[in-house]
């Protein structure tokens, strides 16, 4: 189904929706206690792989309906933005995090935040954020803002879900990575729980951040059809 802003609402709500209740715990053990571990995840992923195909589809597919015209300072807002969202995501995806799959979260949150984890516990959610964010300050039709708006709410809300069950645990070892670091990037480091130095989040990994922000900014008009810089 697609060719309309509804269309693009509906695989957006029921992609961003699925995450949510599928990850909470009354709905995943009992489906995990019945299928097991893997193939739930299996099954997890499929889903989630069906639904962001139909989201792209329909927002490709879909009308271009403005709701607003954002001013051409909010575009140049949005590529100052985005270097720091690929940087969150590389640097999230390269350094260990107890709140990853596959991880051993007890190990990792018993050594304590290292490096991008001292600014944020969750920074691969907030590149995606940050991301989502930028997108709506530069786009004023409907189905943009629909999707991009639901991918925010899926980052930094699944952020929020991630630590609500890991907190109702009382792991000792979460609760002590939790004191150094903080939920809101740089939240620890302003209140004095906390520090980092560019070297210990790796200049390697901030170098690979800003070059995928660059391959972004030269392949974007070509894969999405759109020019990012502001007139």
């Amino acid at each position: 189904m697609t060719g309309s802003v509804w269309h693009v609402a509906i695989a957006t709500v029921l992609f961003v929706g699925s995450h949510f209740a599928l990850s909470s715990p009354p709905v995943r053990r009992p489906l995990v206690d019945a299928v097991g571990e893997r193939p739930f995840l299996g099954l997890y992923s499929l889903l989630s792989l069906a639904l962001i195909t139909w989201t792209a589809i329909a927002y490709g597919d879909a009308p271009f309906v403005e709701v607003w015209t954002p001013p051409t300072a909010l575009r140049h807002l949005s590529l100052v933005i985005m270097p720091f969202a690929c940087i969150l995501v590389v640097a999230g995806l390269t350094t260990p995090n107890p709140s990853l799959a596959g991880v051993d979260g007890h190990a990792v949150a018993s050594r304590g935040p290292v490096g991008i984890l001292k600014v944020t516990r969750h920074p691969m959610m907030w590149g995606f954020g940050l991301w989502g964010i930028a997108h709506l300050l530069a786009n004023g039709d409907a189905a943009g803002m629909i999707v991009f708006g639901g991918m925010t709410v899926l980052a930094l809300g699944g952020a929020r879900a991630i630590d609500a069950k890991r907190d109702v645990t009382h792991e000792p070892a979460w609760e002590a990575f939790c004191d150094k670091t903080s939920y809101l990037p740089l939240a620890a480091m302003v209140s004095g729980r906390t520090r980092v130095g560019l070297g210990e989040i790796g200049w390697w990994r901030l170098a690979l951040g800003l070059a995928l922000y660059a391959v972004l900014l030269f392949v974007h008009g070509w894969l999405f059809g759109v020019d990012p810089w502001p007139l």
